[in-house]
């Protein structure tokens, strides 16, 4: 874990990336919606793409907590959608550390620890985000796995080197069976069928996706056969906190910029500042904001000083589900102190409103977090 210092540290090393090389491109990456290969290269070489992957495989190993950070400071900087390649690879470390072999470990950590992008497949066009629902088949020919299937809102597309594909194995019902398998983006049979348009967070590419014949080797399968739900779900609950993070730094970029609107505007010769109302709206964001990312690293702590699971999942849903509704309160907040203006393009509380509103709908909707939360109180069994 990093020390108060190497924390200070490596956060003001972020800003100032981020102030020369997010700041100038967020409004043209907004208006054209196209992913900037460069800042990839850039981040990538500085590190931050594969900040999770531990050292002895070539990696920072900087953790949870640094992800958070540079997450943050990116996404302040004026893009929640770049902010996401702070980190990125994580969506993969993670499940290949907890659930991988030691030979997938040798094989597949030393490349993300080079900085390629990496996606998970598993949201369908029928049954959404729940795994019970997945029909997309895996089916063994000899030393190797057939997949066929559809995909759809998949972040990345194939800007990703690697995918890792959740599909139903052995005709078994329910999270049982279904596996996860690790894919090259550039392997026949994996098509991007369309590239959605989206409100917010544009130049981050977000794509529909067709499996034909996907031939996958099976030293490829990760976490064994059936093994595929708690190999993808490992992921998803370590990156919440980390996903958490981005609306935290886009929040606190609007905010930043409504306030700094009100200390330089006045109405009636009178400083807006000076003003009851507004200062009340400023002091309660704030307040919500820090609250907010205290339960974030807070969460992102325990999982680098590897608590227990059931702790880590139920504090990663309560940081995701509470940052990211308190980042679209404050927005819409930070909006409201610019009045007309901060509805004009010209000012970029405009562009953090559509960038943030995502946040409380990707990596599990706030309605799951809760589903999640009671269940760590109440227990599974009262359930319906």
């Amino acid at each position: 874990m990093l020390s108060d210092d190497e924390k200070a540290l490596f956060r003001e090393t972020v800003r100032d990336f981020a102030a020369k090389e997010i700041t100038p491109i967020a409004e043209r990456l907004d208006r054209t919606d196209a992913f900037p290969h460069d800042l990839h290269r850039s981040m990538a070489a500085g590190g931050l793409v594969q900040l999770a992957v531990p050292s002895e495989y070539g990696g920072p190993g900087a953790g949870i907590t640094a992800v958070c950070i540079a997450r943050e400071e990116v996404a302040a900087a004026g893009s929640m959608a770049m902010a996401t390649l702070a980190g990125q690879n994580n969506n993969m470390v993670m499940p290949v550390l907890g659930y991988g072999t030691e030979e997938q470990k040798n094989r597949l950590l030393p490349q993300l620890a080079e900085g390629g992008v990496s996606l998970l497949a598993f949201t369908e066009p029928e049954g959404g985000s729940d795994p019970r629902r997945i029909t997309t088949t895996a089916v063994r020919d000899g030393d190797e796995w057939v997949i066929n299937g559809a995909k759809s809102y998949i972040t990345w597309g194939k800007v990703a080197r690697f995918a890792m594909i959740v599909a139903r194995t052995g005709g078994v019902p329910g999270g049982r069976g279904l596996s996860t398998f690790v894919v090259e983006t550039s392997a026949p049979g994996f098509v991007e069928d369309r590239h959605n348009v989206k409100m917010g967070q544009r130049g981050l590419p977000n794509v529909d996706l067709r499996l034909v014949d996907l031939r996958v080797p099976h030293e490829n399968l990760l976490g064994g056969e059936g093994g595929g739900l708690a190999a993808s779900l490992h992921g998803l609950q370590i990156n919440r906190p980390a996903m958490a993070a981005i609306a935290l730094g886009g929040a606190r970029g609007a905010l930043d910029y409504a306030i700094r609107f009100v200390r330089e505007r006045e109405q009636g010769g009178r400083g807006l500042a000076r003003h009851q109302g507004l200062r009340w709206m400023i002091a309660d964001a704030a307040t919500k904001l820090e609250a907010a990312r205290r339960m974030v690293y807070g969460a992102a702590e325990l999982i680098d000083a590897g608590a227990p699971s059931a702790q880590v999942v139920q504090m990663s849903s309560m940081a995701k589900y509470f940052a990211t509704e308190v980042a679209v309160e404050v927005v819409s907040t930070a909006v409201q102190l610019l009045g007309g203006a901060g509805y004009l393009a010209e000012h970029p509380v405009e562009r953090f409103l559509r960038d943030v509103r995502v946040a409380t709908i990707y990596e599990g909707t706030s309605e799951i977090q809760k589903n999640t939360i009671a269940r760590g109180i109440l227990g599974r069994e009262t359930e319906v």
